[in-house]
């Protein structure tokens, strides 16, 4: 193979992200590429010249091994959209020109809806003026809302940490003998996949969140209240799990309606937090019963030590899938998921075009979130596989040991 090959991460992290890293550096390597480099900061990076020769970093086995269970994203992360090619060819300019003294054959961008944006524009940019370099996006979000795909790497190790934390929570609170309201406030923006993973907490050792609301339905507050009221007068602690994506019936956002600091990034997205607070107080004040809110915030995104061994094989092989693809000729495309079997689970990856994907939510079904305020079992059918089986850090003086890029 003549050329050389580039990879970014970028969008928000997760407990899988540098598997997948190390699928596209391990595969690139394997297929005879003489240098793999990374962009620090992803695109936003590269356009400042910041970029790394990764064989320098992943020079053993044992620094591929440890890049896998190292959350977050090594090569660091951004949230940066851009313009549109018939707006501003400069920048499309100034990043080939980058690519072609680096002599770039093969780019790689590892994240979610938006930033398989970046693949679209690129691959269409290479298109308009002749480039022969090969685009290709390799999927990553815990929110699990990519177009196309069964599922995203991510999601399953979030997945598995929510509800593994919810079944705690729940513990915590029936040690008191008085009501006791607790409030989870979920990620996963528009999509309530994420908070759908905290029904699987009921299980034969655990009664499991009393209520689940998902952004896909418009949320009645007042049904809510009556709902709580009903809770606390036969329970003595009750957990209900929401997204921070929750809507009223006239379009704002639960957080919304309380005073808040509002930021915005690039692709126009809202920063969600409150929604918890914001619902905990109002039960505080109106029905007098204790209540608490916990915000999982960023601590769902990269609980390492609550990898899915299935989450992290799938992460590294579309890694190593995208690399094949991009090597065999094909640009401006995906890898996804196909799931083939469910008993036992099954997957094999495939290439979707880009255009499909890119800036396109995919929501929870609305025939799998029930009439009173649940999932179905068909959604918890669907999450379980993916949660299944563990790696172990490696441990080193009673911690987990992670790779960075200084090292």
């Amino acid at each position: 193979m003549k050329g050389n090959v580039i990879v970014g991460q970028s969008g928000g992290p997760t407990s899988v992200i540098n598997s997948s890293l190390a699928g596209v550096f391990r595969t690139a390597k394997d297929r005879g590429a003489e240098k793999v480099y990374g962009m620090l900061h992803g695109i936003k990076g590269l356009l400042d010249g910041q970029y790394v020769e990764l064989s320098e970093k992943l020079d053993s086995t044992m620094a591929i091994d440890l890049l896998k269970r190292t959350p977050s994203s090594f090569l660091g992360s951004c949230r940066y959209k851009l313009p549109e090619i018939k707006d501003d060819r400069e920048t499309f300019d100034k990043i080939f020109k980058i690519l072609n003294e680096l002599d770039i054959k093969f780019f790689f961008y590892i994240g979610g809806n938006d930033s398989m944006d970046t693949i679209k524009k690129l691959s269409d940019y290479a298109i308009v003026t002749g480039s022969d370099i090969k685009f290709m996006g390799v999927p990553k979000t815990i929110d699990n809302d990519l177009a196309v795909t069964d599922h995203t790497p991510g999601y399953g190790s979030a997945a598995k940490f929510i509800a593994s934390t919810m079944k705690e929570i729940i513990r915590d609170g029936l040690v008191y003998d008085y009501p006791t309201i607790t409030v989870v406030e979920i990620m996963g923006r528009n999509a309530g996949w994420l908070t759908a993973a905290a029904a699987l907490a009921k299980s034969d050792d655990c009664e499991g969140v009393d209520l689940i609301y998902l952004p896909e339905k418009a949320f009645d507050i007042d049904h809510f209240m009556k709902k709580v009221r009903e809770l606390a007068d036969k329970k003595r602690s009750a957990v209900i799990a929401v997204s921070e994506g929750i809507k009223v019936a006239d379009g704002r956002y639960v957080f919304e309606l309380a005073d808040h600091v509002e930021f915005v990034d690039s692709f126009g997205h809202k920063q969600m937090s409150g929604t918890a607070k914001f619902l905990s107080n109002k039960i505080g004040a109106e029905l007098g019963v204790k209540s608490r809110a916990i915000e999982l915030s960023t601590l769902q995104r990269c609980a390492a030590h609550m990898t899915s061994r299935t989450d992290i094989t799938e992460a590294y092989n579309v890694g190593g899938a995208a690399v094949k693809a991009a090597f065999e000729g094909e640009t401006g495309k995906v890898v996804v998921i196909k799931r083939v079997s469910d008993d036992p689970y099954m997957s094999v990856t495939e290439t979707a075009d880009v255009h499909q994907i890119a800036n396109v939510e995919k929501k929870v079904p609305l025939d799998w979130i029930t009439s009173d305020d649940y999932v179905t079992q068909d959604l918890l059918h669907y999450i379980h596989p993916l949660i299944q089986a563990e790696l172990s850090p490696i441990m080193v003086d009673g911690l987990p040991r992670h790779l960075r890029i200084n090292d």
